[in-house]
Formats: structure tokens, sequence, C-alpha cells
């Protein structure tokens, strides 16, 4: 009897971020489709994407207008390498970045994940500092608990124990600042007077690093993978005041944030500022094909305008820029623009909070519901909790048709902008089914 898609993925497939031993107990997943807000396993059960897939599919899977798209670039051309040619997607998408952004940051630089744009914006940073005789400015601020990818050097400004103690001899690790984290609030504070009170240890920072300091990277407004930290943009406009004093970058990482999760299209514009170097990921592509994208401000790409080749900016791979990823990127604009995508998602994120208060503000065990757009979360906390409670809570889901999978003991939601109300009342409903039986 021939092995099944399942046991031959066990055998061949070394999947990510995982535990292999745990899938002796733990369920692997064949997948075999997907349409919308939903993905068809090769046992024909249908499971609501409640995570778009790593937070990458914003408009679901198998989107008509993407989906056509690419069988047209397909017609025109797969690839070609970006160091001395150029072709007509790629320009068209760094234009329109760069508008989306009100002109400010006007040059793009590509790869092909969040991880690569974090250290290409590590790089542009420390290099343009020493471009300009000031290489003493080689030290990174980042927030604590952040996340901005798992390769070498993007781990530098990782603040995960699991991430950065495993590889701790290979990385210089940048120095942390408390994190704005609404959730620390004192007695009678408020989200934004935490926000002030993390600024000022930022500026303390900042001051006992005078003159040493590159660039602070941070997450605007949710920290994700630290389990939707969530904050106030008061944090952001005193970051980006106190970066400007202290001449350091700000690097805003909207990887997992931009593209409209948060209710604009990049999440720094609720605090009324802009950031020196901007990393895109995820969803920029509509979660079709790997591609990354750091924009800059004019002064930093001009601080390589040089003939010197050294005075360049030295970083590359094979598939910068590819065709394919820009025009499925450039299709994903054309939805954002086309179909009123933002405005519907305030009135598709007002429904998930009502649903979701419904459903848990009450609930002995849960924490801190909270929500920035069309992301959601809470914590998990109480006598029942075992300390497996993402897997349990996992498993419990997909049996109740949808996939959600838990930081630590944090449940978030962060759905595809394709979900109507029936099946965000199905998402919550799995949610708090999968709640008791996780809890069990």
């Amino acid at each position: 009897m021939p092995a099944s898609l399942l046991q031959r993925s066990l055998a061949a497939v070394w999947h990510p971020c995982t535990q292999m031993k745990h899938h002796e107990t733990l369920p692997l997943t064949a997948v075999v489709g997907g349409e919308g807000p939903w993905l068809v396993t090769e046992d024909g059960r249908r499971l609501l994407d409640g995570i778009s897939s790593w937070w990458v599919n914003l408009f679901g899977h198998c989107h008509p207008r993407i989906n056509a798209a690419l069988r047209d670039q397909l017609e025109r051309l797969e690839h070609v390498l970006l160091a001395g040619f150029t072709h007509p997607p790629v320009v068209e998408l760094s234009e329109r970045l760069a508008a989306l952004t009100g002109g400010a940051l006007g040059h793009a630089f590509y790869a092909s994940d969040g991880a690569s744009a974090t250290e290409i914006a590590l790089k542009m940073s420390f290099h343009m500092w020493r471009n300009r005789e000031l290489p003493q400015k080689d030290r990174f601020l980042c927030l604590e608990g952040s996340y901005h990818g798992e390769t070498v050097g993007a781990l530098a400004v990782t603040d995960v124990a699991l991430f950065r103690d495993a590889y701790a001899p290979l990385v210089r690790q940048a120095a942390t600042v408390p994190s704005p984290d609404a959730r620390r609030a004192r007695p009678e504070e408020t989200a934004s007077d935490v926000a002030r009170r993390a600024a000022v240890a930022l500026e303390a920072r900042l001051e006992a690093e005078s003159g040493r300091v590159a660039a602070l990277i941070l997450e605007p407004l949710v920290q994700g993978a630290a389990g939707m930290v969530m904050y106030d943009p008061e944090y952001l406009r005193r970051a980006r005041a106190l970066c400007d004093r202290y001449e350091a970058h700000l690097i805003c990482d909207e990887i997992a944030v931009g593209c409209g999760r948060t209710g604009t299209f990049f999440a720094y514009e609720q605090a009324g500022i802009r950031p020196d170097l901007l990393c895109l990921s995820k969803g920029i592509s509509g979660g079709y094909l790997p591609l990354s994208v750091v924009l800059c401000r004019e002064e930093i790409f001009r601080a390589f305008y040089d003939t010197d080749t050294r005075r360049g900016f030295l970083h590359s791979h094979s598939y910068t820029g590819n065709p394919l990823a820009c025009r499925a990127a450039l299709a994903t604009l054309d939805i954002f623009e086309e179909e009123g995508v933002l405005a519907a998602n305030r009135k598709r994120a007002e429904l998930l909070g009502r649903l979701l208060e419904e459903a848990f503000s009450d609930h002995a065990a849960v924490r801190h519901l909270r929500q920035r757009g069309m992301v959601a979360a809470f914590d998990v906390a109480g006598e029942g909790v075992a300390d497996d409670f993402s897997r349990r809570f996992f498993v419990a889901a997909l049996e109740a048709g949808a996939l959600l999978r838990p930081i630590g003991h944090t449940v978030y939601f962060m759905p595809p902008y394709v979900m109507d109300e029936p099946e965000l009342r199905a998402l919550v409903g799995a949610a708090a089914t999968a709640l008791d039986r996780a809890l069990t």
C-alpha cells in the first residue's frame, strides 16, 4: 500500500520551527487546496484559516485577481537578475510603494523574506554611518520581547529566549529597551502612560550610548511573536523624536503589521510619523510568493552613491526583485486601491471585536482581550492551563474546523480580509470550543 502524503512528509520534510518528535502525537495536516478563507485537506475537510497561513494570505487562497496577474506575467518574464538589469514589475512596485509613503521613502531594495529585510535594514544603517565617517555608530536597540527574524543577523535584534539562547555564540546581541506593552499599565495608568514610561527608558539608553547607536528597530503598534503585544502610538511619536535628537535611525519592521493589518496600510501612520527604513514582507505579495522589501529615505540612499564600490551597499541574492513576486505584489496593491479594503476592514474588525467580546470577555481563563485592526488576541491563565496549552488548543481548533495556532498561552486571530460574518462567527465559535477542550 503506497505511503500517504503525511507519511512521506514526515519522512522527507524537516518542518520549520518544529520539534519533529512532537509529530509522533501531534497531527500533521496535509493541505491539498484552498479557496478564499478556507483550506482543504487531503481527507476532504475544510478549515477556516484564522491566521492567514502565518500572516501572509491577506485575501485568502487562490484569489482570482492575483492568479490572473501571475498567469499573465508567466507569459512575459519569470526571472532576470536585478544587478545591471531591471524590468517593469519591479519599477512599478517601487514607485507605488514610495507613493504610499508620500514619497518620503523613495528607494526600494528587495529580498525574499522578512529576516532578510531585517538584515538589509541593519546593514544599511551601519554602512551609512560608516560612509559618513561615523563608524562608532555600530550598536542597535530593540524592544524587550522583539522578534525580527531567525537568521544570524536578525537574531541580533530578536529578544525571544528560545531563538536567542540557542544560537547566542553566533550572535552579536543588540541592547533591549522596555516594551511599551499596554498590559504593563499600573493602577490608574492608561496605555499612553505606559508608552511614555517606556520612552523615558529609551531616552536614558540613547543618552548612555550617546554617539554609538546606529538604529532602533521595532514593530509598530503590535509585537507579533512576543504574543501580540499591543501598545499606544504615543511610543512611536516619542521614539521618532528621540531618534532624531540622538541621530539614530528608526527602523519600522512592518513585515507582519503592514499592508492594512492594524487598520491603516502602514501601522506607523497611526502615530503621524515616518521611519528612516521600513521593512515589508508577508502580505505584500498576498501570500503568493517569497518577497520582502526595505524602503529608505533619500539621505540614506545618497550616502552610498559613489564611484567607489566599497561605498556601495553590499548585499544581493539571486532572486532579488523577482518579476513574478513583484507582479503578485502589484495585484495585491490593486485590490487595496480598487476594492476599498481598508474601509471594509474597519467594519470587519468591529464585528470581530464584538464577537470576541461576546465569547470571551467573561471567560474565567481569559486575560487582556485586545485588538488593533485585524489583529486580536487574549491571554489564557489560571487553574487548568497546562504547559502544553498551545499544542492542545491547536489540535482542538483543527478538530473544530479552524487553523488557530497560539503563541505560548496567547490565542490570537489574524484572519484574511475576505471572511464574511458567518465565517467570522464560525471562527470565534471554533476558538471557544477549542479553549474549553484545551482546558479540560
